[in-house]
């Protein structure tokens, strides 16, 4: 197998790495703040609930959950998903792991904001939904993008995780190429695609701390 053929066949695993992450970033990130308004929700039945749910996310190995997502619908309901079901079962694994760290970044910097700002958002005559669009929103954003932009990068490097469902991302193809060839040169092609990305990534959102900026504590 020549080079440009495990060029090739590298760059077709990493079309699927990036379709992992951009739906995972798509899906838990809105869910994320869904999640942290319900931990922090009145309505203590519902806090819990979804504190048991993040404590169950962030607990368990996110391999251990895409294998129960993947095997759960045949072993306690006796149902046959299907060849396709894997690909759901991974992105439905992802995207709820991820919007469970999500949901508590989020959570801490909606927690950060002075409660003065919501007394003087309701005096202006501000509603509740628009108080924390248009003022707390930004704000928590700004807070808390360093630690968004780490769970962003361990998410590009978490998709390797999806081999345990057989999944062809760009891990699981340099493996096999690795093993049928008894050559390290296909990591090292692979590790060399997720530092470049993970730099790209690092560039972006460094970039959007800075625009964000104009937010001062």
């Amino acid at each position: 197998m020549d080079f440009g053929t495990v060029m090739v066949m590298l760059g077709n695993g990493f079309l699927f790495t990036l379709l992992i992450f951009v739906v995972t970033l798509a899906g838990s990130l809105p869910l994320g703040i869904v999640v942290a308004l319900c931990r922090m929700s009145k309505f203590k039945p519902l806090a819990w609930i979804t504190r048991i749910y993040i404590s169950i996310m962030r607990g368990t190995p996110l391999m251990l959950q895409l294998m129960a997502l993947m095997f759960l619908p045949y072993y306690v309901f006796g149902l046959e998903m299907g060849f396709y079901w894997r690909y759901y079962a991974c992105m439905i694994g992802f995207i709820l792991n991820y919007a469970a760290y999500f949901a508590e970044i989020y959570r801490s910097g909606i927690q950060s904001i002075p409660r003065g700002q919501y007394e003087a958002a309701a005096v202006l005559g501000y509603s509740k939904s628009q108080t924390f669009m248009k003022i707390v929103l930004p704000q928590v954003i700004k807070r808390i993008l360093p630690a968004m932009s780490n769970e962003i990068i361990t998410l590009v490097k978490d998709t390797s995780l999806a081999f345990v469902l057989s999944i062809a991302e760009m891990f699981t193809i340099s493996k096999q190429i690795a093993a049928k060839q008894a050559s390290l040169i296909p990591y090292l092609i692979a590790g060399a695609i997720y530092w470049v990305f993970n730099w790209v990534l690092e560039v972006i959102l460094d970039k959007g701390e800075k625009k964000m900026g104009y937010y001062h504590d």
